[in-house]
């Protein structure tokens, strides 16, 4: 273990293998506003010590900078990483000369990219803050798992037009994406929206697929008072969903505007 790095746990890749050889992973999503807490301050550590106490094997994180002056120069993606002992794919949504800001994956499973690209914005309205998405594939035991990640923006009709992109060929109609699949991130949607709804036309909500006493709460935003749930998790068929909830303690209100949401999947045997 190299100094400072925050590990998981002990024993390895927290896989369990089932009589059926079914594999049960731990997924995490969470914005984590280039690191800044409710405080203030700019604190990779304490993002870090917040994915390692959840015991997640695949980490989806947003607003993640990379080389920027407003904090510091650092390479998030990469330091995150390496504290909670994972390897990142990271995509630059937005490029401001050498300074870098968007998505990363963390694992410490087997995985490959497979696509990071943008998402389209608005035409008439050129000054948005650009978007885009994440896709690798992620071995599991015998399973090979297709996990997107994205951040959508904040008008109705923008995130209309990301889902659309998501939904088409490039990504979720790739004849590569082929289930299992996992959609996550923070889509700017409650579960009223347009673009939440499109989505779920294609992939279920994870949180629909647990009892309520499991679900925990819902909201994720903001860290401090959670009143708004727009940040989700969604799968495809052969996913069950054991256990989902919103992680709400003193060390996530205080490292993001975000909570994060994790989800404990099983993938059954195809």
């Amino acid at each position: 273990m190299s100094e400072g790095q925050i590990r998981q746990r002990p024993g390895g890749p927290s896989i369990e293998e089932e009589p059926a050889r079914s594999q049960t992973l731990r997924l995490l999503t969470y914005n984590i506003r280039h690191c800044r807490g409710t405080d203030g301050r700019v604190a990779p550590e304490r993002v870090a010590r917040v994915i390692a106490a959840t015991r997640a094997d695949i980490v989806a994180l947003q607003e993640v900078d990379v080389g920027r002056k407003r904090t510091g120069g650092l390479d998030q993606a990469e330091e995150i990483a390496r504290l909670v002992g994972m390897d990142p794919h990271f995509h630059p949504a937005l490029h401001i000369e050498e300074e870098r800001y968007g998505d990363a994956l963390l694992t410490h499973l087997p995985s490959r990219l497979r696509r990071a690209d943008s998402l389209p914005g608005l035409v008439r309205r050129p000054g948005l803050e650009p978007r885009g998405a994440l896709w690798a594939e992620i071995t599991a035991g015998a399973a090979r798992l297709q996990v997107i990640t994205t951040h959508f923006g904040l008008l109705g009709a923008e995130r209309i037009a990301q889902a659309e992109a998501l939904l088409g060929p490039d990504w979720l109609g790739d004849p590569a994406c082929r289930e299992p699949v996992v959609l996550l991130g923070d889509f700017n949607a409650t579960g009223w929206s347009r673009a939440y709804r499109r989505l779920s036309r294609r992939l279920t909500d994870a949180r629909r697929l647990v009892g309520p006493e499991r679900r925990r709460g819902g909201a994720t935003f903001p860290s401090r008072f959670p009143l708004l749930r727009i940040d989700h998790v969604f799968v495809s068929a052969g996913i069950a969903v054991e256990r989902m909830r919103v992680v709400s303690d003193p060390p996530t209100r205080l490292a993001s505007d975000h909570l994060p949401i994790l989800a404990e999947i099983r993938i059954e045997p195809g």
